[in-house]
């Protein structure tokens, strides 16, 4: 088989739905399928001693000079998986809400306890890399192997394949080839565009992509409690009054241990959820079910 360009399936559609939206039915007659999306990234970033460099800040903009180790930076990723992880899983677990771990291989070998908890927990799992590195830093050939590692490790600490995929803050112009030619995902969270599922023809086939948001994120702003908490709140305030008037939508909400995982923000998430909840008419739900929902009552053209 010959090798398509670069970017053969990256055309750049802007109309979308448009006004003729899907009739959207979530189960139980809900108005927000809400997917609580936990990035489990720590051990897997750059870091000094391995690649040359320091990964993005967490709590503090402060930058060592370039060509020096930040101790202090790196202890902050490791709260995710010490403490921050923990503190999810429990709130999770109390407040009865599933989650969908947007994992990377290498974080899992780090600290295989996560996986296994989460597993048995009934979370589901999207490959989030190998590593938690930019896909258009590797040649297309690179790219094939990270994901064929990915898997395989995956198959070690998660017990299974995942059956999804997801970049570093965006895909490269190869990504979406090589997950439709590697054949064993359901769908792809490459994307940004839109409040609910789509197709995406690559060739001969109808890729189901699933818009992830960088806005309902506990990345936004400054991070701090009451931004992220009016963030999500007004955002899902807004998508349930939609969904009451007849356009239900999905909603992502995006979580890093390191970051929500500090108590100030879980608190944060703990009233959002709660309000959600109290609200009623809303799913909390496994990316995969929203997945496997779309696919059966609105199958591809």
């Amino acid at each position: 088989m010959s090798t398509p360009p670069a970017g053969t399936g990256t055309v750049r559609d802007f109309v979308g739905y448009g006004q003729h939206m899907p009739k959207v039915t979530w189960p139980n007659g809900a108005n927000v399928a809400i997917n609580l999306v936990v990035n489990y990234e720590e051990g897997s970033e750059y870091s000094f001693d391995r690649d040359g460099e320091n990964d993005v800040p967490v709590e503090a903009a402060y930058n060592f000079p370039l060509d020096t180790r930040d101790l202090s930076r790196e202890s902050m990723y490791e709260y995710g998986s010490r403490a921050g992880i923990w503190r999810l899983m429990r709130l999770f677990d109390e407040l009865d809400v599933p989650c969908t771990f947007y994992a990377c291989a290498e974080a899992f070998e780090k600290n295989p306890e996560v996986a296994k908890y989460a597993r048995a927990a009934g979370y589901d799992l999207l490959s989030h890399g190998n590593r938690w590195v930019e896909q258009w830093r590797f040649t297309r050939d690179e790219e094939r192997e990270q994901m064929k590692l990915a898997i395989k490790s995956f198959e070690g600490t998660w017990g299974e394949r995942p059956r999804a995929w997801y970049c570093r803050y965006g895909a490269s112009v190869n990504t979406r080839e090589l997950v439709v030619e590697e054949g064993g995902f359901v769908y792809d969270s490459d994307a940004y565009n839109d409040d609910l599922p789509y197709y995406k023809k690559m060739g001969d086939h109808q890729q189901l992509v699933i818009p992830y948001s960088l806005t309902n994120n506990d990345l936004q702003g400054d991070k701090s409690p009451n931004l992220f908490s009016d963030y999500i709140t007004r955002a899902f305030d807004e998508l349930w009054r939609e969904g009451e008037n007849g356009s239900p939508k999905m909603m992502s909400v995006g979580l890093h241990p390191r970051t929500v995982g500090q108590p100030s923000r879980a608190n944060a998430l703990r009233q959002f959820i709660e309000h959600a909840q109290a609200t009623g008419k809303v799913w909390f739900a496994r990316r995969m079910d929203i997945a496997n929902h779309w696919l059966e009552h609105h199958p591809a053209p």
